[in-house]
This record gives structure tokens, sequence and C-alpha cells, in this order.
């Protein structure tokens, strides 16, 4: 559970900081390292599309060319190591893909395409039609809706690693403590039900915390190009919530 993340010496191995390495190149890793972050990350930019007033079935299409040209064109050419972060990048390059290739696009037959990502477009609806009805611009609500996907990369992978462990019943019990301030979490109540003491669950909170930190991290440090951008997008993604 106490896995230490990367130091940052290691910080020119993450996925992004390969792509930009690349320079736009085709090289497998750097191929590799994009389509990993594009299979994270689509449901931000579905959901971009769909803000932007496209019905699911085009949504979809457009999301799926849009990841076959990044991945298989030259949409890379001349960015470099200081252009910043992926979600940046991958709005920028949304934008230009709608503005200039809807027509294009649309003219392809539907299914004619492979697909690029898995997109499991049922469950995204699902998730849009949960959100709150809010006066947010498009580009608000894709910084929410990246940082909500980071975080429950994040979340996905803490769980993992406590069911490597055998404790599963352990992450759901005590997991809600990092949404929630400190203290509010009913120790007395999750102690009783896991058969265990009040002590030992403040403990098992506050490695649960430590650990969730150390992995939101290497993730962010997965999408930024410099490791000192790390912090500033903890801040920036956190804002959206607030926004």
């Amino acid at each position: 559970m106490d896995t230490p993340i990367a130091p940052a010496a290691g910080f020119v191995a993450t996925r992004w900081s390969v792509v930009l390495a690349a320079g736009g190149t085709t090289s497998p890793q750097a191929q590799a390292a994009l389509a990993t972050l594009c299979q994270a990350y689509w449901y931000p930019l579905y959901a971009y599309v769909r803000r932007q007033g496209h019905a699911p079935h085009d949504a979809e299409d457009l999301t799926q060319e849009f990841f076959r040209r990044l991945l298989q064109k030259h949409y890379l050419a001349g960015i470099r190591p200081e252009g910043g972060r992926f979600r940046s990048f991958l709005l920028t390059a949304l934008k230009r893909f709608l503005a200039n290739e809807w027509d294009r696009a649309r003219a392809r037959k539907r299914g004619g395409g492979h697909a690029i990502v898995s997109l499991d477009c049922a469950q995204a609806e699902s998730r849009l039609d949960l959100e709150p009805a809010c006066d947010l611009t498009a580009e608000k609500i894709y910084e929410r809706q990246w940082a909500q996907a980071l975080l429950g990369q994040v979340l996905a992978e803490l769980r993992a690693e406590y069911a490597v462990s055998g404790k599963t019943e352990l992450f759901d019990a005590i997991s809600r403590s990092l949404s929630q301030p400190r203290g509010a979490v009913p120790y007395t109540l999750i102690a009783a039900q896991l058969n265990t003491t009040e002590a030992a669950i403040k403990m098992a909170v506050r490695r649960l915390r430590a650990r969730y930190r150390e992995i939101l991290r290497a993730e962010i440090a997965q999408t930024v190009s410099r490791p000192e951008e790390i912090e500033d997008e903890i801040r920036c993604l956190f804002a959206t919530f607030g926004s």
C-alpha cells in the first residue's frame, strides 16, 4: 500500500512528456502513450461535443474521428515540450477539428471507420443526464469533467491497490473521507462495522489520504510537460469544482 511514486528525476518518462519528446512523430512509444491518455480521458471531450449541440450518434462519430486523426495524422507536429498541459492541448485540437472537419467527418459512412478508442457512449449519456443544470460555458464544463475523470482514475487505482491487499471492504468504508472534512467520517461506527478499533480506523484514513495524494500527483504528472506544473495543475483542477 505504501509503494512510493517515481521521483521527479524520472519525470521525462511520463506519458505526455513522451509524446512531446517525440515531436509529433509516429514512434510506437509516443503513439502508445498518447493512446493510453486518450482512452483515460475521452469522456470530457465527448461531453464537450455534446454540449456544442451535437446529437449522441454524431458526437460519438466526431469523437472517434478526432481520435483517429490525432493518433494517425500530424496533429502533434510542431508542438514542443513547453507546450503545457495535455488537457489544454486536447481541447484546442478538438475545437479546430470541429471548426474545420465537421463536414468531412459527417460525410464518412457511419460505422465504416475503425474505432480508435473504446467509447462507452451509453454510459456517457447516463453520466450527462446526471449533470446538474448550470450556466457554465462548454469550456468550463470540459474542465470540470476533466477533473472528475482524473480523480476517477486516481480512485480506481487506489481501490485496486486495496483489492490486491484484500482490503476492499476497508477501502469502501473509509474512502468517503477523501471528499469530506477531517472528522466528518464516523470512525466509531466504521470500527464497529469492521470489528476493529477507532484508533485503527483513524490510522487507516491517514494512510489512505497520504496514498491518495501520491497517486494524484503521479496521475497529474502524466498530463503535464514539466514537474513544476504539477502543483499548479492540482490547484486548477480542484478550482473547477468551485466554478
